[in-house]
């Protein structure tokens, strides 16, 4: 681990040296070309360097004066009034980083007078968040009264009420972005990245605070949680080191959040010691494909969108980059407190694995993540039933995900490797929930089945039309072979307006791709339709390769290949029609595919 760390802090130190021309005099970021700032990325800047100071004890970075750098971008955050809640929770961190309260710390010290009143009235919590920003709230909660701005401590209780809203939204104790008590509107099970961000706020939150007793009393309801996420990552990692890969806020960040997650339980001792090598060799393998995939080595910046790859419009080069800086600091100093080494550990068997992670299972719906795993052929699958909430692009949708592999477009909504029917103008795919969600050993050895139902069609919007027509989904895993089959049955005579699937072919990154990453080979996905009722066709091969808008979170998609039918077909009631499709995709490594 003491060669991990250096090697994070030289990286750190690093970042921070070429960024700080990406700061104004005035603590406002400067933009990358055809980017806008966010509101919110002085604070990300302001937390950046506070974690650099906790991890070297360092004032000064290639004599720049750092706590002055952290007093500009915190009174730049504090004047910024729209949209900058959370930046003001990051700048809160990245000032309680230079101590734990007001005396000696010396950003405090050169915050002028405007600017500590206001930070007082700034870190107040004036709104009742569902979604990640709790943690953020905690955050401002821990720095208002650690600096003796409030005599009433309210960390505690935000940090119960965001458990309680956890266990009233999910049976399975995971975090929902998007429940029906945040909104009524909301189809409810947002279960993505952002509950492991969440968690790893807090938590951060919690080691700042001053009082030690309230840290104590609060870790077992958060490790609680932690063992859920934990379980999931270290089953959904790849072997070539590719982490979290669904829902919003991917690429980078599936990389980071995944690796501080796992640092912060090795030091609390939340990981069974059995399974502790385990933890060390995938922050091993997590770091290597952040670093590969996302680190510009000419540049020495990391980047996150370019002309081969994209992410959602609302993360920034400049904001990953503090970030990045961030972590490495954060990387660092946990990795000189755990200690130890990270050997390679060896998978005990090269047998398929098939797991499925219950998130919520109630009367309404039932939602969970899918894991694959067959060694032997090199697949690795994640096939996630969750609701998309408010990022209505195709990252939550339930179909095989496997960047390098079964690819999808960022930012762009389309239904890959899924069937799609138009019924009434409106776009219906097996997605987003499910009843009776269960993994069953099929008849032959070796062979899993992911089968769940939907009573009522639902939406690419997630709106569930009654007594339109009922779904039964199976998904089929033998070694390397994936089949999706599905049934639809109408419960009145409709008109099926189209039906298609599409396949996208993409390509991960030209240079900054590891040469051991799990890619798509020349023989492709080896698709094969078994079974077709809706006489669909292949239609013609879009090109895509010069249009910017087709990227990925890992790289850049070339084609589309869709099977379709056009033309209206009456689907009778009470009558079945299925469809089913074979892929058997063949899966090498990056090095060898040059």
């Amino acid at each position: 681990m003491q060669n991990f760390a250096s090697q994070c802090l030289d990286q750190t130190k690093a970042l921070l040296k070429l960024n700080f021309n990406s700061l104004a005099p005035d603590g406002t970021v400067v933009p990358v070309d055809g980017e806008v700032s966010r509101a919110d990325e002085p604070g990300h800047a302001a937390l950046a360097f506070g974690e650099y100071f906790r991890a070297t004890g360092e004032l000064t970075l290639d004599r720049q004066n750092i706590a002055e750098i952290v007093a500009r971008t915190i009174t730049a955050q504090v004047r910024i009034s729209q949209g900058s809640d959370n930046g003001m929770a990051f700048a809160c961190l990245g000032l309680l980083a230079f101590g734990p309260t007001r005396e000696r710390n010396p950003v405090w010290e050169l915050l002028g007078e405007a600017t500590r009143a206001s930070i007082d009235e700034r870190l107040a919590v004036e709104h009742d968040h569902h979604d990640h920003v709790q943690a953020f709230d905690v955050a401002k909660a821990v720095c208002r009264f650690s600096f003796g701005l409030t005599k009433k401590d309210e960390t505690g209780p935000l940090v119960d009420r965001f458990m309680e809203r956890i266990a009233a939204a999910s049976t399975g104790g995971f975090h929902d972005e998007g429940s029906k008590a945040a909104n009524a509107d909301n189809f409810g099970g947002v279960f993505d990245l952002y509950g492991v961000v969440s968690l790893i706020f807090i938590r951060q939150s919690l080691q700042l605070h001053a009082n030690i007793q309230l840290r104590d009393a609060k870790l077992p309801k958060l490790r609680s949680l932690g063992e859920k996420y934990l379980r999931v990552i270290m089953d959904t990692v790849r072997d070539d080191g590719l982490g979290w890969c669904y829902g919003r806020g991917i690429g980078a960040y599936g990389q980071m959040h995944c690796i501080t997650l796992l640092l912060q339980a090795l030091r609390d001792r939340w990981i069974a010691a059995d399974k502790e090598p385990l933890a060390r060799d995938l922050v091993r393998r997590l770091y290597a494909h952040f670093f590969t995939t996302f680190f510009d080595a000419e540049h020495g910046l990391i980047v996150i969108r370019d002309a081969e790859r994209d992410t959602i419009p609302g993360h920034t080069t400049r904001m990953a980059n503090f970030d990045a800086a961030r972590y490495l600091s954060q990387w660092s100093r946990l990795a000189k407190t755990i200690g130890g080494a990270m050997e390679v550990v060896r998978p005990a068997s090269r047998l398929p694995v098939c797991r499925f992670f219950s998130f919520d299972k109630s009367p309404r719906k039932e939602q969970g993540l899918l894991s694959y795993h067959d060694p032997a052929s090199g697949l690795h699958v994640i096939l996630p039933l969750v609701s998309a909430g408010a990022h209505r692009y195709s990252d939550s949708l339930a179909f095989p995900h496997m960047p390098g592999v079964f690819d999808w477009p960022a930012n762009t909504l389309t239904t890959p490797f899924l069937p799609e029917f138009t019924i009434g103008g409106k776009a219906y795919s097996p997605s987003f929930y499910g009843k009776n969600a269960q993994v069953a050993m099929g008849a032959k050895a070796g062979t899993y089945h992911f089968r769940f139902e939907q009573p009522d069609l639902i939406g690419l919007d997630e709106k569930l039309s009654a007594n339109l027509a009922s779904l039964k989904v199976d998904w089929e895993f033998v070694g390397g072979r994936v089949v999706g089959r599905f049934l639809l049955t109408a419960k009145s005579a409709v008109t099926l307006e189209e039906f298609r699937l599409v396949l996208p072919i993409a390509a991960t990154h030209s240079r900054m791709t590891p040469g051991n990453a799990l890619v798509l080979g020349p023989e492709s996905h080896r698709c094969e339709v078994l079974k077709d009722d809706f006489h669909a066709s292949w239609a013609e091969t879009k090109i895509v390769s010069d249009n910017p808008r087709h990227r990925t979170c890992w790289g850049k998609v070339h084609f589309y290949q869709t099977l379709q039918r056009d033309k209206p077909m009456p689907l009778r009631a009470g009558a079945s029609y299925a469809f089913e499709i074979a892929y058997q995709p063949h899966v090498v490594r990056a090095g060898d595919a040059v």
